[in-house]
């Protein structure tokens, strides 16, 4: 375990860009998984973290010193801090005093959908996208695509939302999402508040591509025209729409409920 006290070290310089610049993530092609949860979701799906990072009181934790152990055990990097410094990086109120530092999964399209995936049409807010994921994830969907305008899926607040999806899924961003519903070996269906089909006619049971699009805006309308349906949730307070996220979630599991029958 190595600790580091001064702000002025190099080291620690980068992690407090990695907290608190989003532009520094993406050049660096890395970010933080800042929490207890997150780092103990990790382990057993993705395997080791690049490094490890604790601040002092945390090591009187039981959590994080198993974590620790195991890291330790297989020479993983551990780097500890004094509580001041660990507390102007991490973005979590009351926590435990425990990240990751890992590397971003890059991946590139190379074939047409033929799963059932979700598509996100400039969807902006980070707890929206975060919520989404985990919503795909519950329901069994492993694919997920963000066009260019989609809040960056590995930030903190979108990490934090999805409370472990990221780790179960193959997610890939800056995507041209009309490219790829055109080539679509399955269904497409986007979400609209102006559709007359409602979801619950549609058959669910085969793989679907959802398209979610922008909370005030939906999905944009060249890509309205190449979904193969449209569709909307029935509700009957008065209020004009769905939360793109709580949408997201009904579709995903009216697909499971259709599938269990």
């Amino acid at each position: 375990m190595k600790t580091i006290t001064s702000r002025d070290n190099a080291q620690y310089k980068e992690l407090v860009k990695l907290a608190g610049n989003a532009a520094a993530r993406r050049k660096l092609g890395r970010t933080l998984l800042d929490g207890v949860h997150l780092c103990q979701a990790y382990l057993p799906l993705r395997g080791l973290p690049e490094q490890c990072i604790v601040s002092e009181s945390a090591l009187q934790n039981p959590e994080v010193m198993e974590i620790i152990g195991r890291l330790e055990a297989q020479h993983a990097h551990v780097l500890a801090l004094p509580d001041s410094l660990y507390k102007a990086i991490s973005q979590v109120e009351h926590g435990v005093g425990v990240m990751f530092s890992i590397a971003t999964p890059e991946r590139t399209v190379s074939a047409p959908l033929s799963a059932s995936a979700v598509l996100l049409d400039n969807v902006q807010d980070p707890g929206n996208v975060g919520s989404i994921l985990r919503s795909a994830a519950a329901a069994g969907i492993k694919q997920v695509y963000c066009s260019a305008g989609t809040a960056f899926c590995w930030s903190p607040k979108v990490l934090r939302a999805a409370m472990g999806a990221h780790f179960v899924l193959d997610i890939y961003e800056d995507v041209d999402l009309a490219a790829l519903v055109s080539s679509s070996q399955v269904t497409t269906l986007a979400t609209s508040g102006y559709a007359t089909q409602r979801l619950y006619d549609v058959d669910l049971r085969q793989p679907v591509a959802w398209l979610f699009g922008h909370e005030g805006q939906g999905v944009a309308d060249d890509l309205l025209s190449l979904a193969t349906h449209q569709v909307v949730i029935p509700h009957l307070g008065q209020v004009e729409s769905l939360n793109v996220a709580a949408c997201a979630a009904v579709c995903f599991f009216e697909q499971v409920r259709q599938n269990q029958v």
